[in-house]
């Protein structure tokens, strides 16, 4: 019995090591140069185990990114306020949109290495479901917010604008410049023009 839960408790630190050398090869490389082969070194861990635990890169991507979005699902449930429960809508809108922003900015190596993956066609389906499930949370987490604090607005149709921004080519270039906060900035404008019109 002990040996099952050592071997549990290894594979959860290998997870975490080829998670963390995941995230911090692509914050220092361009997606292409960041191998599987590279993150087994970087994690200290063998090849096969990152095939093992993840099935391809593209799974590892996907792994790495949903991790960072359950994250922020969880700061946005049960975290402190603004960006937990606790706050006004305005403020809590503005704190999700920072924070969104903050993991697009941090992750943009990752966000671009998913965006090659995803042109695998057996891979394709898979990868759809699971972004549209944390765009379906960040949608309809704007989308309530707006609603709570101006309910005469077309909440919907204004997250689907809010979040397409972030995947805007320019937006996204500026992003890859370290332009994060420009862009946080601007959307708070936007949204604190749009609730106050």
């Amino acid at each position: 019995m002990a040996e099952v839960r050592r071997e549990r408790a290894d594979a959860a630190r290998n997870r975490h090591a080829i998670l963390k050398a995941t995230e911090s090869l692509l914050s220092e490389h361009p997606p292409e140069q960041v191998s599987m082969e590279r993150i087994a070194a970087a994690a200290g861990v063998g090849k096969g185990t990152v095939f093992h635990r993840f099935g391809s890169r593209a799974g590892l991507m996907r792994e790495l990114m949903l991790n960072r979005a359950d994250a922020l699902r969880e700061s946005v449930t049960d975290g402190p306020p603004p960006l937990g429960p606790g706050a006004p809508p305005r403020q809590r809108l503005l704190a999700f949109l920072d924070a969104v922003v903050d993991v697009v900015g941090r992750n943009k190596g990752l966000l671009a290495a998913l965006g090659e993956v995803t042109t695998a066609p057996c891979e394709a389906q898979e990868d759809s479901r699971e972004q549209h499930s944390v765009y379906g949370f960040w949608h309809g987490h704007i989308s309530k917010l707006i609603t709570e604090e101006r309910p005469d607005l077309d909440a919907e149709l204004l997250a689907h604008i809010l979040l397409g921004a972030l995947q805007n080519g320019p937006v996204v270039r500026l992003l890859g410049q370290g332009e994060a906060r420009r862009l946080a900035m601007s959307l708070r404008l936007l949204v604190t023009g749009m609730l106050e019109a």
